[in-house]
């Protein structure tokens, strides 16, 4: 089953892009490093915003059928942008914080549930992925 996003180029570097099942609505903009004014996210920014939420999501999702409550958790992503003949995403680096609670076992399962969600597999070896975990 697929999801289909509607994308509006709205000019000055801006999309309004607009989720078709929920119509939830998010906007971009170039980035100040590449022309743009930084008012929102931009493309590149959203693949670490998806990346991060991914995992979160995955891991809450593997917590929930084994009947565990993870809490709250978070998550921070760094990006690293070169341009290698052309501009891309180089590194993003992951940092998930989660409730010290967490059976050590439970652990284990969870960081391998993030490693291995959807848009970590989907992501080329050309993107290099730094991922940490802390318990507090």
């Amino acid at each position: 089953m697929g999801v289909r996003v509607e994308i509006d180029y709205e000019g000055k570097l801006h999309c309004r892009c607009v989720h078709a099942p929920s119509g939830s609505v998010l906007p971009t903009d170039a980035p100040r490093d590449n022309q743009g004014l930084g008012e929102s996210f931009s493309p590149t920014d959203l693949v670490g915003t998806a990346l991060g939420s991914c995992m979160l999501t995955t891991m809450a999702i593997a917590a929930r059928k084994s009947g565990v409550d993870l809490g709250p958790m978070s998550a921070s992503v760094d990006k690293e942008m070169v341009a290698d003949p052309k501009r891309r995403v180089a590194k993003l680096t992951v940092a998930i914080t989660m409730p010290a609670s967490v059976d050590p076992a439970m652990r284990a399962q969870l960081e391998d549930v993030a490693h291995t969600c959807p848009v970590a597999l989907t992501l080329s070896e050309r993107t290099e992925v730094a991922l940490s975990f802390t318990y507090a």
